[in-house]
Order: structure tokens, then C-alpha cells, then sequence
């Protein structure tokens, strides 16, 4: 899945960008990218960019709709914090069935985003691509309503909870202190600091 959503970043797909995309040492991505192409999901010629087979972006897309439906059952139902879900949908992602995850589609009522914001792809292959800005690029005056967080860091997540930083909350940014590594920002309403590596994980 590194492989797809690094590419829908925008970012090139090289196993040294991999390697730092998921910190693991480049013995390790070259072995993954390895499996990946014997299994025909992944093309990748030395010195060059890995690139999805069409197999190989159908099972992407696939694994990132079980994530994101079991995320949101996880939260909505099971009462999860949402920086609890993301390793419980990993564990459980590979074994639940097609049919359980359609069911848990129907009965969360067919949601268009997981508790993070990330879009839930439909059953038919459809991946809605992520809109918005990076906060902390967002210039002084400018603002909207949050699309989306990222989900890779716990400790991130508990913060920007703890202030209130939730997708669809409005948010806006007052001043940025880039020699401080902060921005002041207006959440809802209320003013408050925000250094840049929490800033750069919201949309």
C-alpha cells in the first residue's frame, strides 16, 4: 500500500523513498518490492521509479477500503480512539472477508471517510483523491475547514485531538512564527499554538 499511496502523493516510488516512507532499512524495501513484482503487482527496473501492474492497484485500492471501513467501524462502534485504529485495521485487514467488508460498509451506512478523513474507496474500485492544503504551507489570513489528518503517528493524533484539530472544524491561520517552528492558528474560534510538524500533519 506504501507503493500506491506514495505515488498519490505525488512523491517518486523508489525503494530509498519507500525506505524512508516506511523506516525500514533498504535491504528490507528491496526485498518487499522484490515479492511484489514476482507476484505480478509491481514493476520495477534498476534505478527506477516502482510502478503498479493494474493487479497490483486493484489490490491496493482493496486493501485501503478494508482499512479505512474497519477504522471507522473500530471508532464508531466499538468506541476506538481514532490513534488506536490504525494498528488494529492493519492486523485485521488481511483476514477478514470481502463479504464481512461489505457488510460493515452497509451498516456504518456507506461512509465517505474514515475517522482521519482519508476518502473509503467503493466496492467497485473508485479511490476519491485527497483535496486540501498542508497547514503549516497555508499563508497568514487563509484558512478553511480541515479535510483530513494523517494517521502515522499516534502521539500527533492525541495532540491535535486534545486541541480540537478534527476533520470538517474550521481552522485558520493568524500568524506563522517560522523562527519558532509555530503558527498561530484559530480552531473553531479559539486561538492557539501549533508547532509545524503537528501542522504538517493536517490538511
Amino acid at each position: 500500500m506504501a507503493v500506491y499511496s506514495l505515488g498519490r502523493s505525488g512523491g517518486q516510488v523508489t525503494p530509498g523513498a519507500l525506505a524512508k516512507r516506511l523506516g525500514a532499512s533498504p535491504s528490507t524495501v528491496t526485498e518487499g518490492v522484490g515479492r511484489l513484482v514476482a507476484q505480478g503487482l509491481a514493476h520495477h527496473a534498476p534505478y527506477s521509479p516502482v510502478e503498479l501492474t493494474e493487479t497490483g492497484r486493484a489490490y491496493a485500492v482493496a486493501m485501503f477500503r478494508r482499512h479505512r471501513i474497519l477504522e471507522t467501524f473500530l471508532c464508531r462502534t466499538l468506541g476506538y480512539a481514532w490513534d488506536e485504529v490504525h494498528a488494529e485495521a492493519d492486523a485485521l485487514e488481511h483476514v477478514v472477508s470481502d463479504r464481512l467488508v461489505d457488510a460493515l460498509d452497509a451498516f456504518l451506512g456507506h461512509p465517505e471517510r474514515d475517522p482521519h478523513g482519508d476518502p473509503i474507496p467503493t466496492a467497485d474500485g473508485a479511490d476519491p483523491a485527497t483535496v486540501g492544503t498542508r497547514l503549516d504551507r497555508v499563508e497568514e489570513g487563509a484558512g478553511g475547514r480541515v479535510a483530513r489528518v494523517s494517521d502515522r503517528d499516534g502521539t500527533v493524533l492525541r495532540f491535535l485531538d486534545s486541541v480540537g484539530l478534527r476533520p470538517d472544524v474550521p481552522v485558520s491561520v493568524r500568524e506563522r512564527h517560522l523562527e519558532l517552528g509555530m503558527l498561530t492558528v484559530e480552531i473553531d474560534g479559539a486561538a492557539t499554538q501549533l508547532g509545524l510538524p503537528a501542522a504538517a500533519a493536517v490538511w
